[in-house]
């Protein structure tokens, strides 16, 4: 039969067959018509659009559309339509209509989610399902259309199993394109307008029109004044939740550190106190876009700043976004690189501003103490995600194991102690008297093994009581007849001293030429940790006298010069270092190896920059003690690039 022929019988049974609503119709002509099955399909198929793109064009009811989808999905049931059909007719209905309807076609097809993943849809339709979704996501508005994205996400989530690699986001790649806009410059804005003109009027306020209705509550007791600063510094943070692999930089992690002092300490005075007028808002914010939510990107206006400080539902957004942000610094993510590791200060500061965001939530009214705890709930099964992840999103489906014809049992080999014995008291022979008694010496001979009674190795305090004594000047022993002489005796206190003693793996200056010399430094140590029968005086009496007597048989001559060795660095010395440097001071920081809390106190409490380098140098000195020497700082200099300065102070030292 030719094609035409075919098309014309198949519209006719549909036709048909929406009336009854019924596919019997399409059945029987596809069983009566003449033709092989493939192009007998194929004609159907082609009826089935050709039918649907005559209703679009009649702009009939979205009921006439699911009418026909599901007669093709019973076609599909009965054999005589290919599996495809009804994902394209769905295809075609949704690329047609407005949003408004497409609304009602989309909750057909979450309503038949399990008919999808069976069989005979699921291999052939979720290229289409896929495709459907995201042109329906690009028509979308992600401010205006919230609900009907989200519904989308679940229906998607619902179809595709967990382990489908396509929606995992495996390599935790950010999107880097969502960027805030907001006013840079501080002459545009009307922040800054609005500053300069109350420096030259001495003007106190700023006309109440421009910043609302009539109808908007005043700013409560606790509020803080709104000006260009505070305005650039709080939309900068955007640049940094969007893109937290940055914060891993030093100079950009202490450029956030800051604004996120600042910013939080601004949210925390500006606390919001009226629970019921924050539910108002919170309502009106929900009704605003009729039955749905209106979730709209940051609006940036100078002019909303007040009114977003006391938005109950703003300040939540700005305060999970550092919960999120500080739970992917902290987390142990796959694909990061090695240089994206945290150092102890940086720790130590999430920690701390973790709780007060946590805090600051629980204040936010209504219902703070419910929000932080679904919020706290949410994050820690974060967590489990990101694990799964880092395990390569190993299937949550159990495969059973391929059934196996049974065997015939096989005898089980016995046990040792089947034929050894098994009660406590039961005697076991070895062959020999002797070897039956120290086997029967203990029923279990691993704890007998660890018996107090086997422990060999001594005491300091008992192996080290001889050579104390000979160490003590008032007992006039002779260095040739102590025991630290010996070797054997040496050979062993080493291997005492290694177990038992933290000096030996103390770092020092000494530098022993042979072992008897190391054993009485040890000695010495011990005596005044380890007292017994001698008093600790006498024995650093004597200590103090070998040092004087025989200080250069015990240490070797160092290739350094002792002046630059022990000299400390002046406070002169400081004074014209700092001077010099400048403003480059923080170059030098890095070298010094100051930690970043106190950069940031000697940053926020001097604002000349020739004092601020010299409390780096005093901050560096306390910190290094002893070692803060001329050497130490002329090293720091000449690594840092300031060779010129570091020649000058050797210079000047001399």
């Amino acid at each position: 039969m030719p094609p035409s022929l075919l098309n014309s019988e198949f519209t006719a049974a549909i036709s048909v067959a929406l009336e009854a609503r019924n596919s019997k119709p399409l059945t029987h002509a596809f069983n009566h018509l003449h033709g092989n099955e493939t192009e007998k399909k194929s004609s159907l198929d082609q009826a089935l659009r050709g039918f649907l793109l005559s209703e679009i064009i009649k702009q009939s009811e979205s009921e006439e559309f699911l009418a026909l989808i599901s007669l093709s999905i019973d076609g599909v049931v009965e054999g005589v339509c290919s599996a495809t059909t009804p994902f394209l007719l769905l295809g075609d209905v949704l690329d047609s209509l407005p949003l408004a309807q497409c609304d009602k076609i989309f909750s057909f097809v979450e309503e038949n989610v399990s008919t999808w993943k069976s069989s005979s849809f699921y291999s052939a339709g979720k290229n289409y399902l896929l495709r459907m979704c995201n042109d329906l996501l690009r028509r979308l508005s992600k401010s205006q259309n919230t609900v009907f994205c989200g519904r989308i996400q679940l229906f998607l989530a619902r179809l595709f199993p967990l382990s489908e690699k396509s929606g995992l986001n495996l390599q935790s790649q950010f999107n880097v394109d969502n960027v805030t806009v907001f006013n840079e410059t501080e002459q545009e804005s009307t922040l800054g307008q609005q500053h300069s003109e109350e420096k030259e009027d001495g003007m106190d306020g700023v006309e109440e029109g421009e910043m609302g209705d009539e109808d908007e509550p005043a700013p409560t007791s606790t509020s803080v004044p709104i000006d260009y600063n505070l305005y650039r510094k709080f939309w900068t943070l955007q640049n940094y939740f969007r893109d937290p692999v940055q914060c891993y930089d030093k100079f950009s992690w202490m450029t956030f550190l800051k604004y996120s002092d600042e910013v939080l300490a601004v949210l925390k005075s500006y606390k919001l106190d009226d629970a019921q007028a924050s539910k108002q808002k919170l309502s009106e914010l929900r009704t605003a876009g009729g039955d749905g939510v209106y979730f709209t990107k940051f609006l940036t206006s100078e002019k909303l700043m007040d009114l977003q400080l006391s938005d109950s539902n703003f300040r939540r957004h700005i305060l999970m976004q550092y919960l999120i942000l500080f739970q992917y610094l902290k987390g142990q993510v796959k694909f990061k690189s090695s240089s994206c590791v945290l150092n102890d200060d940086q720790c130590t500061w999430i920690d701390e501003t973790s709780k007060l965001v946590f805090q600051l939530i629980r204040e936010t009214p209504p219902e703070g103490d419910k929000f932080a705890a679904m919020a706290e709930h949410i994050l820690n099964k974060e967590e489990y995600w990101n694990s799964w992840k880092n395990e390569g999103c190993p299937s949550f489906v159990k495969e059973r194991p391929p059934e196996t014809k049974p065997t015939r049992p096989t005898r089980k080999r016995p046990s040792p102690k089947d034929f050894l014995g098994k009660a406590p008291g039961s005697k076991i022979f070895m062959g020999n008297d002797e070897l039956t008694r120290l086997w029967n010496l203990s029923h279990d001979n691993m704890e007998a093994c660890k018996s107090d009674n086997r422990e060999f190795v001594p005491s300091l305090e008992d192996f080290f009581e001889e050579a104390i004594e000979q160490a003590d000047p008032a007992n006039m022993v002779e260095d040739e007849y102590k025991v630290v002489r010996n070797s054997n005796y040496g050979w062993r206190a080493l291997r005492l001293l290694s177990r038992r003693s933290p000096h030996f793996f103390q770092p020092t200056n000494q530098q022993f030429k042979n072992l008897e010399d190391y054993l009485e430094n040890m000695v010495i140590k011990l005596a005044k940790e380890l007292p017994k029968d001698l008093p600790s005086e006498e024995i650093k009496t004597g200590e103090e006298d070998d040092e004087d007597e025989s200080g250069d048989n015990l240490l070797k001559e160092s290739n350094d010069s002792p002046d630059m060795q022990s000299k400390l660095v002046s406070n002169e010395q400081m004074d014209e270092v700092a001077a010099k440097l400048g403003d480059q001071w923080k170059t030098l920081a890095t070298h010094l190896e100051v930690k970043a809390m106190e950069l940031r106190e000697i940053e926020g409490e001097n604002e000349d920059v020739e004092t601020q380098a010299k409390m780096l140098l005093l901050a560096w000195q306390d910190q290094a003690g002893n070692q803060a020497t001329v050497e130490s700082l002329v090293a720091a200099l000449n690594n840092a690039g300031f060779e010129s300065i570091a020649a000058d102070m050797l210079s000047s030292d001399e």
